[in-house]
């Protein structure tokens, strides 16, 4: 007998299609997707936890975007029982609407949202030039997960929206390639910044 995650969702049968993912994106299933941060205290060991359990780590702290705090404000309090609740509801939703395995979905998502390249200002002789640089595997998935997160809380800040309605649609929308997502339009200025400074 399998693992379910939430004891509803199965994470047998989901692969992850990019190469330069497969070590980043853990799809070790947990009943209670909260390890307490065991892994927090080590190196490159979060690619060891859980992408649901990351997904609902940014969720308690999703960071500031502009450095206006006040945008993520309100369920953005750090509680793990709220980001579980939250991400329970995110994925029932997701499941009703697509018809599909939403950890599936949430996989195919960070998968879709991860950026392949950005931009770093170098300093030459007093000079500054931007300089288009790979991104490191860890970082694609940090990114992506960070994107979705800050987008939803931003449609749902002074909005009658929810925090799981609007993390369900900009993950569908991450999934589906959509203009819409916060995420991939965010993956695509950085690509596009990053190929005109070659």
């Amino acid at each position: 007998m399998s693992i379910k995650v939430f004891n509803r969702w199965s994470t047998d049968g989901i692969t992850i299609l990019d190469p330069g993912l497969k070590d980043y994106i853990c799809l070790e299933p947990k009943i209670v997707p909260k390890t307490g941060g065991k892994s927090a205290k080590f190196r490159f060991h979060k690619s060891n936890v859980f992408i649901i359990e990351r997904l609902m780590n940014r969720i308690m702290n999703a960071g500031h975007r502009s450095k206006k705090h006040r945008i993520s404000s309100g369920l953005l309090t750090g509680k793990g029982q709220t980001a579980y609740t939250v991400m329970e509801k995110v994925l029932q939703l997701i499941e009703n609407r697509t018809k599909q395995n939403p950890i599936a979905v949430v996989v195919k998502a960070v998968e879709n949202a991860a950026p392949r390249e950005e931009i770093l200002t170098i300093e030459y002789g007093g000079a500054k030039y931007p300089k288009a640089v790979e991104v490191a595997p860890q970082r694609r998935v940090d990114h992506a997960l960070k994107q979705m997160t800050q987008t939803a809380y931003q449609k749902s800040f002074n909005s009658r929206k929810s925090i799981v309605n609007a993390l369900a649609e900009e993950i569908i929308a991450a999934f589906q390639l959509s203009a819409q997502s916060g995420a991939i339009a965010k993956k695509m200025e950085m690509e596009r910044q990053a190929d005109s400074s070659r």
